[in-house]
């Protein structure tokens, strides 16, 4: 069973998690079935949390158990929203708007907040598909796609009201699991998918092209850099960046042969990945190069955040945690410098 959504060689195990051990709280129903709430959890902090965005001067983070947790203060307290239309492993969070945002996970579910991450309710549900969804993002306020297992892909263009099924590569066959999805600084969407796979879209997500890589393993993520190019990280520490849209690609060192999972570029410029064996890599050079340090936990994280006072906040295994914005104080507070 997979732990972060880049943690198990069998990556549609994401569809399948086991139900949560607590009460089943129901609220009314979506398409004839009850509507399961997440149950209150004074833990919702300190479990799995897989993503994490901004919204409204809050800071959001989503994982398993439909928990969502939020943080007014730079990350030093945080809440449990107060009403949550699901119980499934949320994934992926993203807010086009200061007040309006989107979660997707296990079960196709997919969930809107209008209150800034406050309370969500459910929008949709496809638990025949088979299909976990892992990354969500939006055009504009009213266009919107979410995608996930087996080149799986939804699209909105009423605010999430209602979802419908597309193709990444019209008339194509690719069956590649969508991992994440982000803008770069020109303004072209990217996906990071499977067996060096990526796709571009220079149409607001209209159309995409797929692109291939020099790398055959599975990419978890990517960053569009403040300097126009872009990164693709995955499995095994392979990060790769292109300063070309994709044409050529070169390979980043890393220093780890550990996967990383999520990505932040802070106000500094400083660049921060997050993986697996806590493994927090950091690049002052725009992805050029990387000094990476293990947590003395190696604990697996999926998600980071620049917050406040030169901390970041990380996102995994056992929920939220702070930790310095560059690898000195990083190493100096226990981790081991590679």
């Amino acid at each position: 069973m997979k732990v972060l959504k880049f943690i198990s060689t069998a990556a549609v195990a994401l569809s399948f998690a086991a139900a949560p051990a607590f009460a089943e709280e129901t609220a009314g129903e979506f398409n004839g079935k009850p509507i399961m709430l997440a149950s209150p959890s004074g833990l919702a902090a300190s479990k799995l949390l897989i993503d994490v965005a901004k919204a409204n001067g809050r800071i959001v983070a989503v994982g398993e158990f439909g928990h969502v947790v939020y943080s007014e203060d730079n990350g030093i307290t945080w809440q449990q929203a107060e009403r949550v239309e699901t119980q499934v492993t949320l994934t992926s969070v993203v807010f086009p708007s200061e007040e309006i945002g989107y979660a997707v996970g296990h079960d196709s579910i997919i969930i809107k907040t209008e209150d800034g991450g406050k309370n969500w309710r459910l929008v949709h549900e496809d638990f025949e598909a088979e299909s976990p969804l892992l990354t969500v993002f939006f055009m504009t306020p009213e266009r919107g796609i979410a995608m996930g297992a087996f080149g799986y892909m939804l699209e909105t263009t009423d605010a999430g009201e209602t979802w419908e099924q597309r193709q990444i590569v019209e008339g194509g066959e690719d069956d590649f699991h969508l991992n994440d999805s982000f803008r770069d600084k020109a303004g072209s969407i990217w996906i990071a998918a499977e067996f060096g796979t990526v796709y571009r879209s220079d149409d607001d997500g209209a159309t995409f092209v797929r692109l291939q890589t020099p790398y055959e393993g599975s990419f978890w993520g990517g960053l569009g850099v403040s300097d126009g190019s872009v990164l693709i990280y995955g499995m095994r520490g392979n990060v790769f960046r292109t300063e070309d849209k994709g044409e050529t690609w070169t390979q980043v060192a890393t220093g780890v042969t550990k996967s990383f999972g999520g990505s932040t570029q802070l106000e500094s410029g400083t660049i921060v990945l997050a993986g697996l064996s806590g493994a927090i890599a950091y690049s002052t050079d725009m992805g050029k190069s990387f000094q990476t340090v293990s947590r003395a936990d190696r604990e697996g994280y999926s998600g980071v955040i620049g917050i406040s006072d030169n901390q970041i906040a990380i996102f995994g295994e056992s929920g939220v945690k702070r930790m310095p914005d560059n690898p000195a104080a990083a190493v100096s507070e226990g981790g081991t410098g590679s």
